[in-house]
């Protein structure tokens, strides 16, 4: 059985902890659509997840402030998405991906396309690749970077050293076009 818990916690707000059969550790996250969740592995305990929330509570309130600091700014800038036309931009990021891939010699198997609230892009082990509709919005360079981040992910599937070096090779400075992309591109997500 998987208990759900919604507790008070004092400087953080309302904080939902879940049992995981999955989980191998307790995992927090914080996410403008779910709040601040915890995962709680079926070997521990509540007291446990509570005291490590505690432990973690600068972090936390640090990601809760980032949060809300974007949603002032889409507030303030007015940023609303677009109805664009999902079948196009489909066709768009596609041809994109297709044209990457060829130029810079890289092979994938699968591709699929689906508006997603959290990340921009994801590459499975199985090199079947998943992208944002909502990379239309973003300027070329943005999209190239997300398209190359993911095609560099069918060679190297992981984040280490060698994936940057292997990235910078196709995008020049790739870990501050991430770190653009993390802060600017959030308006869109």
């Amino acid at each position: 059985m998987i208990n759900d818990n919604d507790i008070e916690i004092d400087e953080i707000g309302l904080v939902h902890f879940t049992r995981s059969r999955r989980a191998r550790r307790i995992i927090i996250s914080v996410s403008p659509a779910k709040g601040v969740r915890v995962a709680i592995p079926s070997r521990s305990s509540l007291q446990k997840a509570l005291e490590f929330v505690q432990l973690k509570k600068r972090w936390i309130q640090k990601h809760l402030a980032l949060i809300a600091q974007i949603d002032r700014r889409k507030q303030a800038s007015g940023v609303h998405l677009q109805a664009f036309d999902r079948a196009s931009a489909k066709n768009r990021i596609i041809a994109r991906l297709h044209h990457l891939a060829r130029e810079y010699g890289f092979k994938y198997n699968r591709v699929t396309v689906r508006n997603q609230k959290t990340r921009w892009g994801s590459c499975s082990p199985a090199n079947n690749i998943s992208l944002n509709i909502k990379l239309v919005l973003l300027s070329e360079p943005f999209l190239d970077y997300v398209i190359l981040h993911e095609l560099v992910h069918t060679r190297i599937h992981n984040h280490s050293k060698n994936f940057w070096a292997e990235l910078d090779r196709y995008v020049k400075d790739s870990k501050s076009m991430a770190k653009r992309l993390r802060t600017d591109g959030m308006l869109l997500l």
